[in-house]
């Protein structure tokens, strides 16, 4: 029976009865007429777009799909013949001559509670505002139409045209201009396009940040603050996007940052004895106080001569009539810096305001916690590091005005947590040593200060990192490729290690093949590296220095090739140690428990001193053919030990360290001072043993372990 049947049963006559044994049974005739209900239109949406019934229309940037759910209530289903309804869309927009133009579409019969869409066709105007609504039919009646009150019509207008490529500008940075601004100097760059209905710009550095920006008025200009943080070529890609969301074609836009500017303040502080100036190699000259001392000592690996002492006295600081550098916009400051003492507040420079200081880098000792370095920017203070009495460190502080942030570097890494602050014009002199309080002077630096520099612009990542470093330096390097009345040279004439019984040096030799000559029954075995390598029995073999070769008090780098006899690994061999009175600083061991190469270091120098792992990696597969290029870095600025295994380390190869402890016994290849005395003798080839005063960085570790030194430039 059909749905439009249904809706209009009358009475057949007037009720029937059927006597059935003296029953009378109703008959299945509806006793009245049922009222049909109108179906209803809910959930207008427009793909791309939406309906937007308000004052504005909604742009698109494609024909779109009209679509609405129709629904019809549920009294109208009966005895199982659900309801089937159809959509009529209409949509109307008025021509160029103000004439309204309108079309319609009918969808199919389709069940209820369905979404029923229609795709407009490819002729309709475009940059025209064209309404739609659509109403229900449920083969009996309409639903009202959706623009109908409280509704109203859905509109839309369909932009077929992209809007045209941006135009960029920069006045600090021109395109294609030799060479301009610098590395560390914000400049603007400004994005325009000629359409009207831009809304939004894309942008990207190339190799750099990217995002999107929008015009303060739709069509306007944008404007965006970039930094370069390399010298070179860049090029940044534009495009613009409309309120159809319709993208541009890109606008490439290259130009050529400087390198980075000179400090506008710097003195090395590496004068002459007695002198009572400091020389600016920028700024102006400083006058020294008679606690102040020239031709101290210089970081090593740093591109210092000497430093200046402070002697912590009242007389103790260097002054400037000027300011070092305007701290009312983006600046840094720094220094190399050795306390004599880490038990009391000291300031290692600062800029004098009629109220005290406009900002100051200090180390911090507050009572009963530890101490720490300190960047204060008027009211606000980062503090971070550790600083230890006569340990070398290089530090800088940076504001930069752009992003509203305050900085504090220690050795090339940020610490503490970067703090918003508000610039502080300098009003004064500028100090190095003190700190102007509400009572005069105070906090004077007891120890050494070098290099101190202003930057009126940013330091960019790299440059802090390089300001920080110190550059290793090689102090032997063993090759294995000779020995000469029981000893084997250093490859520059360096002091030759002493070769032990059960140690020998093993020469590649002639090339043969078997089978062809009678002289050669198997292919012939070739040292680890180069002409020749070190063999060890496993049972007294080693070789050593008469003294040590790196300070484990400080920074080192130590690189060893190392092949274990598989056949033997059941017991831990050791590669390399180096003793101090009562036990080794380290030593580099192989652990067959773990199948892993491990880096132990005693928490003190003590017979019978806990013994901590703190560093370890796995074997790498095939380490019975070519070997594995171990190598260890301890990094007394950041108090990090890492173990590298062929080049490469991970998390679970590094550790913290408080301190290392400076170690008088001799370097060992091959052995480990143990309970019993000398112990943990390795069964095995080591060749390429290289050693050097100073933390090579991760990239340099990969040049370790191939005959050759790595380029440490």
């Amino acid at each position: 029976m059909s749905g439009r049947v249904r809706k209009r049963r009358a009475l057949l006559g007037s009720c029937l009865a059927v006597l059935v044994a003296g029953t009378v049974v109703p008959s299945t005739a509806y006793a009245a007429e049922q009222v049909n209900l109108p179906p209803a239109v809910q959930d207008l949406q427009a793909q791309p777009g939406g309906c937007a019934s308000g004052d504005e229309p909604e742009y698109v940037r494609s024909f779109p799909v009209l679509k609405a759910r129709l629904t019809d209530p549920v009294e109208d289903d009966r005895i199982g013949y659900p309801e089937q309804l159809t959509a009529e869309f209409e949509i109307w927009w008025s021509d160029p001559d103000g004439i309204e133009q309108r079309r319609s579409w009918t969808t199919s019969p389709t069940y209820v509670d369905r979404v029923h869409s229609i795709t407009l066709p490819s002729d309709i105007p475009s940059e025209t505002v064209i309404s739609w609504h659509v109403r229900a039919n449920d083969g009996v009646a309409y639903s009202p139409w959706s623009s109908e009150a409280p509704g109203a019509a859905c509109r839309f207008v369909y932009d077929g045209e992209s809007p045209a490529a941006p135009v960029v500008s920069s006045p600090e940075y021109p395109a294609e201009t030799y060479w301009a601004g610098g590395v560390g100097i914000y400049g603007s760059f400004t994005m325009d396009s000629p359409s009207t209905d831009v809304v939004e710009y894309r942008y990207t550095f190339l190799g750099g940040p990217s995002g999107t920006v929008r015009p303060a008025e739709m069509g306007g200009p944008a404007t965006i603050r970039y930094v370069p943080l390399s010298r070179g070529p860049k090029t940044l890609s534009v495009q613009a996007l409309d309120r159809a969301g319709r993208m541009s074609m890109p606008t490439n836009y290259t130009f050529h940052p400087n390198a980075a500017s000179a400090p506008v303040s710097r003195w090395k502080l590496d004068d002459e004895a007695g002198s009572a100036t400091a020389a600016a190699e920028a700024g102006e000259a400083a006058r020294a106080g008679r606690g102040v001392t020239f031709g101290g000592p210089a970081p090593s690996g740093a591109p210092l001569s000497s430093t200046a002492t402070l002697d912590g006295s009242r007389h103790a600081f260097l002054t400037t009539d000027s300011p070092a550098v305007d701290s009312g916009g983006t600046f840094a400051v720094g220094a190399w810096v050795r306390p004599a003492r880490d038990d009391r507040s000291m300031t290692v420079l600062s800029q004098d305001t009629a109220s005290g200081a406009a900002y100051a880098l200090a180390l911090e000792a507050p009572r009963n916690a530890s101490a720490s370095y300190s960047f204060t920017l008027g009211d606000k203070k980062i503090t971070g590091g550790t600083p230890e009495a006569g340990e070398w460190a290089y530090l800088l502080g940076l504001y930069d005005t752009e992003t509203g942030y305050a900085q504090l570097f220690v050795n090339g890494h940020e610490v503490g947590t970067k703090t918003e602050a508000a610039p502080v014009r300098p009003d004064g002199a500028f100090q190095i040593g003190r700190i102007l309080g509400p009572h005069g002077y105070r906090q004077r630096w007891h120890g050494e200060i070098g290099d101190v520099r202003a930057y009126d612009r940013l330091v960019v990542p790299s440059e802090v990192t390089e300001l920080a470093r110190r550059k290793p330096r090689l102090l032997g390097h063993w090759s294995f490729s000779t020995a000469d009345d029981g000893t084997t040279p250093e490859n520059a004439g360096g002091a030759s290690l002493r070769l032990a019984p059960g140690a020998s040096i093993y020469r590649a030799p002639d090339f043969c093949i078997p089978d062809v000559d009678p002289d050669c029954p198997t292919w012939p075995r070739y040292p680890l590296v180069g002409d020749g390598h070190l063999e060890l029995d496993g049972e007294s073999g080693h070789v050593a220095l008469d003294t040590p070769v790196v300070d484990t008090g400080d920074s080192f780098t130590l690189g060893v090739v190392a092949r274990i006899e598989q056949d033997d690994a059941t017991r831990p061999m050791t590669v390399l140690s180096q003793a101090g009175e009562h036990t080794d600083a380290f030593k580099l061991r192989y652990d067959p428990a773990r199948y892993a190469w491990e880096l132990i270091m005693p928490e003190r120098d003590e017979a019978g001193a806990p013994e901590t792992v703190v560093a370890q990696v796995e074997m790498p597969d095939g380490a019975n053919g070519d070997g594995t290029r171990l190598a260890v870095v301890y990094d007394d600025a950041t108090d990090t030990v890492k173990l590298f295994a062929d080049g490469y380390t991970n998390a679970d190869a590094t550790a913290h360290l408080r301190n290392g402890w400076t170690s008088s016994g001799p370097l060992q290849v091959g052995r480990a001072r143990t309970a019993d005395g000398f112990g943990e003798y390795l069964k095995g080839q080591v060749d390429e043993v290289q050693a050097y005063a100073g933390a090579l960085r991760d990239d340099d570790v990969l040049g370790l372990g191939w005959e050759t030194d790595p380029c440490l430039c």
